[in-house]
């Protein structure tokens, strides 16, 4: 499988998505109940995907299972890390550190090893985050960085998972609305048992309409990028997806009235240099 570029152009809009509804989350007042909405909604927007495209093969649900799993623990630890550190410092740690550890375990998970040029990509990952996360700033959150790097590894494992689980379904749209439902609905009830249903009630009647807009946005996003790793190598789809680095730092700086800093500009750009070799890998 190679990466076309429609493919390509549809994981960048993916991209743009996926930073957008992060930022949403990062702009909340309580990220805890935000994030439990969202994924609430995002299930019942899945729920008519799911009856229109019917239920993903059998073989699938092993991985549906594992991912619904460790999604309960991303979300978990992505709120923490927001609640501790800037969007622009800990979304680029979780989300720019993922694909390296895919592409570590790329040829053993899925036989498709990476070129010189991949490696090289690689590496220009890695040095990309250690300007961010080794920062003055990052140094002084500590907290936020160890939150942010072990998301990463969380991230990296349910990639590779639904990278398998998607493929073997047969029912690219079918295990994505399936992956919303069982995603969405346990870290929302898990939320829920620890708040009670004044609390997310409150919130949702605060925060339903850009909630909304999250969870399309979430759904839209991961679609994109379970639908193009049946169509070009897991490792490639997982780095390319990530040059939402960049339109996260960009949101933070303009939304949240984050500092961008030549520090953070630096690891941002070496980042996507990084996937670019990666893509072209």
């Amino acid at each position: 499988m190679n990466l076309t570029w429609p493919v390509a152009l549809a994981v960048l809009f993916g991209a743009l998505l996926h930073a957008g509804w992060n930022a949403l989350v990062k702009s909340a007042a309580d990220k805890a109940l935000d994030t439990a909405l969202l994924n609430l909604i995002g299930a019942v927007f899945a729920l008519p995907l799911l009856l229109a495209a019917g239920l993903p093969a059998t073989s699938a649900w092993p991985w549906l299972i594992a991912s619904a799993t460790l999604h309960v623990g991303y979300y978990g630890l992505l709120t923490a890390a927001y609640r501790h550190g800037e969007l622009a410092l800990t979304y680029p740690l979780m989300r720019g550190a993922a694909p390296l550890l895919v592409a570590m375990t790329s040829v053993a998970a899925f036989g498709e090893p990476l070129s010189t040029v991949g490696w090289i990509g690689v590496l220009g990952v890695s040095c990309g985050v250690l300007v961010l996360g080794l920062s003055r700033h990052g140094l002084e959150s500590g907290r936020a960085v160890m939150l942010a790097l072990a998301n990463a590894g969380v991230i990296a494992l349910y990639t590779v998972i639904d990278g398998h689980g998607v493929r073997v379904s047969g029912n690219a749209v079918g295990y994505v609305a399936m992956v919303f439902l069982l995603n969405g609905l346990p870290f929302g009830m898990l939320v829920l048992a620890r708040r009670g249903w004044p609390a997310v009630r409150a919130h949702a009647l605060r925060r339903a309409p850009v909630a909304s807009l999250g969870a399309a946005a979430s759904l839209g996003s991961y679609g994109i990028a379970l639908w193009a790793m049946t169509r070009a190598p897991v490792a490639t789809i997982a780095a390319l997806r990530e040059t939402s680095v960049l339109f996260a730092a960009l949101i933070g700086a303009w939304q949240l009235h984050e500092a961008f800093t030549p520090r953070r500009a630096l690891g941002t750009a070496a980042i996507l240099a990084g996937i670019a070799a990666l893509r072209l890998g």
